[in-house]
C-alpha cells in the first residue's frame, strides 16, 4: 500500500480536485489498443491498487464533519468528485455522466435507553421516528414478531421487545403498533453489536431502537423470571432532502447495442465511512475501469457508481426510470458488486439459475453465474450461492427484465461451520461484524477476498467485453423474475446482505 496522502482540504460542495493513493493510468490517445485479453486484465488487478482506492475513500470520509459518505453529504459529494476525476485522468476512453438525484436521507441521530434505571447501549434506525417515553413496561414478542399473532394484547401502552430476523423491521413494528405499542426495541440476532438498519423511507410507524443480542437476551431472561422491567427512551433522527450523483462511465468504443454494465453503490450509512459497504465494490470497479483503458473491447463496457443505495436502491432505480426502454434493451448483462472484502468472508455468487434459492433471473442470469463458478473452480477457490433477491442495486434492473449477476463476500448473515470448513474464519458471527458501523474501515477489510473478487470481476469484463458468444440474446418481452419453487426465500441457506430494499 502506498503511503497515505497528505492533509486534505475539501469544500462543502466537494468541488476540490483530489488524487490520493490510487494512481491514474494515462494512455496515448493516438495509440491503437489491442483487444482485451483475459489473463492480462486479471493479472493487472492487484491489492495495492484496490487498497489505495479504499484508503482514499476513508480519507474522504474522515475529512468531512460527519466522517461518513451518506448521500448528499460532503463525504459523498467528494467521493463522486474522486470517481469523476480518476476516470477523467484516463483521457477520452470513457464518456462520463453525472446524474443528479435528490431524496430524503437520515443525516444525524441519537438514542438513549434505560431499563429499571440501568443505561443500555442503543441506536436508531434510518428513517425512524422521533419520540420519548418514560417508565413504560417492556413486553416481549413471541418468536420473531413476523406475524400478528406473535404480538400479545399486553403491548397496549407498552414497549415491544422483538428479536431481529426473517421479516423486515417495518413488518415487526407495524404489528406491534397495531396492538397499541408505544415503541419497540429490536435486539440483534448475532454477536455483532447493536441492531441497526433502515425502515426504507419516511413513515408513520412507532418509535424504534436497537440493542445488542446479549442485552436483548438478558432482558428477556429477566422478564421470563417474572421481573417487571420499566423502560424510558429517547430517539431522534434528523432527516433532510439532499442531492448527490450517480457516476456513469461508458467506453467510447465497442458495440453500443450489446452493452456489458457493471455497478456498485458509492454511498455509506450514517454510522461510518462504509469501506467494505461499499467502498470495496466501488474500488473494485474503479480499479478495473482504469486497467481496461489499456485495451480495446468489442462490446461497450459501462460502469456506474450509484448513489442512495442505502436509502433503498434509489440511485439505480432513478437510472432505470429515466433511461428509455429501448436503451435498457441494449444491456446484455448487468453485474453488481456490493461488499467484496468482508473480514469473515465467503465467496458468494448471485444465484442466477435459482438452483440454491428457488429464485432465478431473466435469460442470461444463469450464464453469468456459471461464468463466475467456472472461474472460481479454475482457480481452486470454493464458492457458495447468494440469494438472488434483488436487495442491492441489481434489483431495479431485474424488475426491467435485464439479465443480472454478481459477486459478494457476505454482510450480516451468520457464518456456518460448513462455510468455515471452506473459507476459514469464525462460525456463529456475521460475515462482516462491522456491517453498518463505525468500524467498517480500511483496517477491517479482508485483503485476500478483496483481490480475489476483483480479479473475478476483471475476468467477466474481459470475457464479455470481447464476445457474447454462447450468451443468450435479450428477450425484451420478459420483465418478471422466474420463481422455480413455491418459496421465494429459503432462510436455511446463506443470504447476502440485508438492510437494503427490505431490512431485516
Amino acid at each position: 500500500m502506498k503511503a497515505p496522502s497528505s492533509a486534505l482540504a475539501f469544500t462543502a460542495a466537494g468541488l476540490l480536485a483530489f488524487t490520493g493513493n490510487a494512481e491514474p493510468i494515462r494512455r496515448d490517445p493516438n495509440t491503437t489498443l489491442p483487444l482485451v485479453q483475459d489473463q492480462a486484465l486479471v493479472d493487472s488487478i492487484v491489492i495495492e491498487n484496490l487498497l489505495g482506492c479504499a484508503q482514499d475513500l476513508e480519507d474522504i470520509a474522515y475529512a468531512s464533519p460527519r466522517r461518513n459518505r451518506v448521500h448528499g453529504t460532503e463525504g459523498h459529494l467528494n467521493s463522486v468528485k474522486y470517481f469523476q476525476e480518476q476516470l477523467e485522468s484516463l483521457g477520452d476512453y470513457y464518456d462520463i455522466e453525472l446524474q443528479d438525484f435528490t431524496t430524503e436521507v437520515t443525516l444525524a441521530s441519537q438514542a438513549s435507553l434505560t431499563i429499571n434505571g440501568e443505561t443500555i447501549d442503543s441506536g436508531t434506525f434510518s428513517f425512524g421516528n422521533n419520540g420519548t417515553w418514560s417508565d413504560l413496561p417492556l413486553v416481549p414478542v413471541a418468536n420473531l414478531g413476523c406475524v400478528a399473532s406473535d404480538h400479545p394484547d399486553t403491548l397496549q401502552g407498552a414497549i415491544a421487545l422483538i428479536a431481529r430476523g426473517n421479516c423486515t423491521f417495518v413488518e415487526k413494528i407495524t404489528f406491534a403498533g397495531e396492538k397499541g405499542a408505544v415503541g419497540a426495541i429490536i435486539y440483534n440476532n448475532a454477536d455483532a453489536g447493536i441492531a441497526a438498519g433502515t425502515l426504507g423511507g419516511v413513515n408513520n410507524l412507532i418509535v424504534v431502537g436497537g440493542i445488542s443480542k446479549a442485552d436483548g437476551l438478558r432482558l428477556l431472561e429477566q422478564i421470563n423470571a417474572n421481573t417487571t422491567l420499566l423502560s424510558s427512551g429517547e430517539y431522534y433522527t434528523y432527516i433532510a432532502n439532499t442531492t448527490s450523483y450517480n457516476v456513469v462511465a461508458s467506453s467510447k468504443q465497442g458495440d453500443t447495442d450489446n452493452v456489458l454494465f457493471l455497478g456498485a453503490h458509492s454511498d455509506s450509512v450514517e454510522a461510518g465511512p462504509g469501506i467494505n459497504d461499499n467502498g470495496s465494490g466501488s474500488c473494485g470497479l474503479l480499479t478495473i475501469a482504469k486497467a481496461l483503458a489499456q485495451w480495446r473491447t468489442t462490446n461497450q463496457v459501462r460502469f456506474a457508481w450509484w448513489t442512495a443505495e442505502e436509502e433503498g436502491l434509489l440511485g439505480a432505480e432513478h437510472y432505470v426510470n429515466i433511461t428509455p426502454a429501448a436503451e435498457l434493451d441494449k444491456v446484455r448483462l448487468y453485474l453488481n458488486f456490493d461488499m467484496i472484502a468482508s473480514p469473515n468472508f465467503v465467496l458468494g455468487i448471485y444465484d442466477g439459475d435459482g438452483s440454491s434459492f428457488n429464485l432465478s433471473g431473466p435469460a442470461g442470469s444463469a450464464e453469468a453465474e456459471r461464468l463466475f463458478e467456472d472461474w472460481y473452480d479454475a482457480q481452486g477457490y470454493p464458492h457458495v450461492g447468494s440469494e438472488f433477491n434483488g436487495r442491492s442495486d441489481y434489483g431495479p434492473f431485474l424488475d426491467k427484465g435485464v439479465p443480472c449477476g454478481g459477486l459478494d463476500t457476505g454482510a450480516d448473515g451468520v457464518k456456518t461451520d460448513e462455510e468455515v470448513a471452506l473459507f476459514g474464519g469464525t462460525a456463529g458471527i456475521w460475515y462482516d461484524p462491522n456491517y453498518h458501523s463505525a468500524k467498517d474501515n480500511v483496517t477491517n477489510l479482508n485483503l485476500d477476498a478483496f483481490e480475489t473478487v476483483g480479479k473475478g470481476i476483471a475476468h467477466a469484463v474481459a470475457t464479455y467485453g470481447a464476445s457474447w458468444e454462447g450468451f443468450p440474446a435479450r428477450n425484451v418481452t420478459a420483465v418478471t423474475r422466474r420463481v422455480l419453487g413455491a418459496n421465494k426465500f429459503n432462510f436455511s441457506k446463506r443470504k447476502p446482505k440485508f438492510g437494503k430494499k427490505k431490512a431485516y
